[in-house]
Parts: C-alpha cells; sequence; structure tokens
C-alpha cells in the first residue's frame, strides 16, 4: 500500500486551489467515495447494523444520538436517529459539540460514533457529557481505529492521521478532521481503565472488541480505489473470520460499548 497521496496532498479544487481537510466538502466528498465503493460501503452497513442493535437492546426511552455523523449514511438504516456533526452539513440532523451536548440530563437512549471519538480534542468532556445525559442503561457505541500490532504499523507508515499510544488525553481545538489521535480509544479505554473507572463512576466498559485486519484495506478506504470486487467480500469475511483468534494482534478496528449502569 502506498502512502495517502489523497491525505498528504489533499484534494484540489476545480480551480486549482487545495482543499484543507477540515473544508465541509471535504466530508461530502467522503460520503461520495462510500457510495461509489460497495466493498467500502458494505463494511459500513456492517458496522452501522451493530449500532442499530445495541441501540434497540437500550429498555428505557430516550434519543437516538450520532456523533459525527459527517459523510456517513447511518439514517438511511436507521430513520430514528438524530444525526449530528461539528460542522454545518446538509443532511445532518443538528451541529453539535460533543463536548457540551445540547440535551437534558438522563434523555439519551444511545450514542453512536464511528471513527469520530479520535477527533475529539477533549474526549474527558464528552464521557462527562454522556454521563450526564444518558438514561440509566444507556449506551455508547462506537467503532475506532484499534491498538494492535499490525494496526501500529499501518496507522504509523500508510494513514496522516498520529497514531501517539503513549500521548496524553488531549489534543489541540479548532480542526476537526486534521487534528485528532488515533490511539484515544486505547488511551482511555484499555491504558487508563482505573482512571475511567474514577472520574465515571456511573459508566461502565462493557467490551473492547477488535476486528477487521482486512476488509478496510482491500476496500482501499476514503483515499483509494479498492484492490478486489466487491464480489470478493463474502470470502474476505470468511477469511477474517479464520484469523478472529489473532484479533488482538491483527485487527485494524475496535468497536468499544459502554453502559450506564445507573444514576
Amino acid at each position: 500500500m502506498r502512502r495517502c497521496s489523497y491525505c498528504r496532498k489533499v484534494r484540489k479544487k476545480k480551480n486549482g486551489n487545495k482543499k484543507d481537510l477540515d473544508d465541509p466538502e471535504v466530508t461530502l466528498e467522503h460520503r461520495e467515495i462510500i457510495f461509489g465503493n460497495p466493498f467500502l460501503k458494505q463494511i459500513y452497513i456492517e458496522w452501522y447494523r451493530d449500532f442499530i442493535r445495541v441501540a434497540q437492546s437500550v429498555k428505557a426511552k430516550g434519543i437516538f444520538l450520532e456523533i459525527g455523523s459527517g459523510g456517513g449514511f447511518l439514517k438511511s438504516l436507521f430513520p430514528d436517529v438524530v444525526t449530528s456533526d461539528i460542522m454545518n452539513l446538509p443532511d445532518v440532523d443538528m451541529i453539535c459539540n460533543a463536548e457540551n451536548l445540547p440535551f437534558d440530563n438522563r434523555t439519551i437512549s444511545c450514542i453512536m460514533m464511528l471513527n469520530a471519538f479520535h477527533h475529539i480534542p477533549r474526549p474527558y468532556m464528552f464521557l462527562e457529557e454522556a454521563q450526564r445525559t444518558l438514561v440509566e442503561g444507556g449506551k455508547i457505541i462506537m467503532t475506532e481505529p484499534a491498538n494492535s500490532i499490525f494496526s501500529r504499523f499501518i496507522y504509523t507508515h500508510f494513514h496522516h492521521e498520529p497514531f501517539d499510544p503513549k500521548g496524553g488525553m488531549e489534543i489541540s481545538q479548532g480542526n476537526p478532521l486534521s487534528n485528532s489521535n488515533q490511539a484515544f480509544p486505547y488511551i482511555y479505554f484499555e491504558r487508563e481503565t482505573s482512571l475511567f473507572e474514577k472520574n465515571y463512576g456511573s459508566l461502565k466498559i462493557n467490551s473492547v472488541q477488535y476486528h477487521t485486519p482486512l476488509r478496510y484495506i482491500l476496500s482501499g478506504g476514503l483515499s483509494h480505489k479498492p484492490m478486489v470486487s466487491v464480489k470478493l467480500y463474502k470470502f474476505a469475511v470468511a477469511v477474517e473470520k479464520m484469523l478472529s483468534p489473532l484479533s488482538r494482534q491483527l485487527g485494524l478496528f475496535c468497536t468499544v460499548e459502554i453502559e450506564k449502569t445507573h444514576f
């Protein structure tokens, strides 16, 4: 896999000027890429189905909220979700800062996030807000970069976003896409679990599952053309199932489920 020319060089506008990664138009281009790549779209569909399953498992009634909806399409599969993003984007229900959720206490049933947590400048503020706004039994479900041997190699050498497992608990503010630390899920939900338990007494980490070692690479992601036809998707799934015992060593992504256990 060659280095991400899209992310290094950034796509150009029709007039020849470079687009900044934080330009909303780039996020809209991501949606076009996903819909134009059946292999990649199928990966998103499977991740979204996991989100929907977890959201519908919450017994208490409340709002289903997606944070960082961006160029995604969860709402087309789950019309009940309220989509949000920090940028003003078409087809997104509301502008929402994850560090200051505009919802009353105990009104949200499930918060869903796909590759959004590692872009939040101060994730500890989001977790405080989640603790405040979730109903009892409410859940957070997110799919994010994993910290496996394989993922560290890929993210360090072939991806534009920083990946620093030894990093701190926050990043610089002001750039919603170009500022990030892909290792935030590892830092918050694996490396610093004792701190998590201390600071968020009513939140419990139910699971951190590593997965998807091959399919995203084969899809080309948001930066490359797919390496294989969508006809081989089921075969790729079967190969990944065979590799599942090695998920902690090979997984590129992880799905984290957190539950609010009490008020």
